[in-house]
């Protein structure tokens, strides 16, 4: 059951004020008539109303609200004939968009815009001169009758989409935290599980030869040194890229790194117009590196593009070099960082392509959904 200010529609063309109006309105059209039976006749069909009215409302749904629709029809049909107040059609029309079943609401929109015009056209044999008096606002009330069941049908169904679709987004956000988090699990095992583990059994073996063979125990600290240093190494790297970076930052270095490796770099694209949340460009900026690093290592090539587009259906990132290519078996590989970039992408439900085209050709593409919806988890 809703509250009562919830239960008047909230359409652009007409206010609450209108809707109360539309409550009281009944009473002059009861109290025209002289006979006392027809006053409380009257009297006690619009409290009948207003009940079946707020009964339909009933958040269960089912059978009752069907039935107190029908209820509110009688009493339309009545009110109409015997008073000729036709403004309750108004109410049901917004009832009968609230409900939640298309096969419903059809039937029932259909038998009450069937119902209202033919009460209406015998209203005007049974009261000709007071119907012409109103007949604008009857032609209003016809036009609401039709217009006003989709208006709240749809506007329904839109709430109802945008409630699941924030849903899916938030379930999306708790994913992408729960695959961050398993990633970067798996980092630091890789990272410092087996350099611990070394560092353990030269510890226990360095111990064992301090007394026998102080030369070798000296060695085995030496390793010992080595490895917890490339560990500490290895640590603050991973730190570094969890803390995030700009995309301008990371062109930037790709720039010095290709320059140094001695090929040119282009870039197109207008960073200025991009518009991402920072997980999306974290994740772009690492595969940015890793792409361009691949390029350094094994394309052999003189020139390197990066190209970046927003639309509205997507962010394209594109690494392009002029190369030797890679073999067809490679496309598919797990090697050259490639299985790393897969897996970045796939927090953000992005998607990579490659070509071996004069070249290799990286695709990258974040769908636009990923994008607002990320953008208003971290606004």
């Amino acid at each position: 059951m809703q509250s009562w200010y919830h239960i008047f529609p909230k359409n652009p063309w007409l206010s609450i004020y209108a809707w109360i109006a539309f409550c009281i309105l009944p009473f002059f059209f009861i109290f025209r008539k002289v006979s006392a039976l027809e006053i409380v006749y009257g009297i006690s069909m619009l409290i009948l109303f207003f009940i079946a009215y707020w009964l339909s409302f009933d958040r269960r749904g089912g059978w009752r609200v069907y039935f107190w629709v029908s209820v509110e029809m009688v009493i339309n049909i009545g009110m109409t004939l015997v008073f000729g107040y036709v403004y309750f059609s108004l109410f049901l029309a917004f009832v009968i968009g609230s409900i939640r079943s298309n096969t419903g609401f059809f039937i029932m929109y259909g038998i009450h815009v069937g119902t209202t015009i033919a009460a209406i056209i015998f209203g005007f044999f049974l009261h000709y001169e007071l119907f012409i008096s109103q007949l604008p606002f009857l032609l209003v009330s016809v036009i609401g009758v039709i217009l006003v069941p989709f208006n709240s049908y749809t506007r329904q169904k839109r709430q109802k989409l945008e409630g699941q679709l924030e849903d899916a987004n938030k379930r999306i956000s708790e994913l992408i935290i729960m695959e961050e988090r398993q990633r970067i699990a798996r980092d630091l095992h890789d990272t410092l599980g087996q350099k611990l583990s070394l560092i353990g059994l030269k510890s226990d073996l360095a111990g064992k030869l301090v007394d026998r063979n102080a030369e070798s125990a000296k060695k085995e600290l030496k390793d010992i040194q080595q490895t917890a240093r490339t560990a500490l190494k290895e640590v603050r790297e991973l730190v570094s890229e969890m803390r995030g970076t700009k995309l301008p930052e990371e062109l930037a270095r790709v720039q010095q790194l290709l320059e140094a490796a001695g090929i040119n770099f282009l870039f197109k694209g207008d960073l200025k117009s991009v518009r991402i949340p920072l997980l999306v460009e974290n994740v772009l900026s690492m595969c940015l590196k890793e792409a361009v690093t691949n390029v350094v290592k094994h394309s052999g090539a003189e020139t390197c593009i990066v190209f970046i587009r927003q639309t509205k259906k997507e962010l394209l990132l594109t690494v392009q070099d002029d190369g030797t290519g890679i073999p067809e078996s490679t496309l598919s590989s797990t090697g050259n960082g490639l299985a790393g970039m897969r897996e970045r992408l796939e927090f953000i439900n992005g998607s990579m392509e490659m070509e071996s085209i004069n070249g290799t050709v990286v695709k990258i593409r974040v769908p636009s959904v990923i994008l607002h919806s990320a953008g208003e988890g971290s606004a």
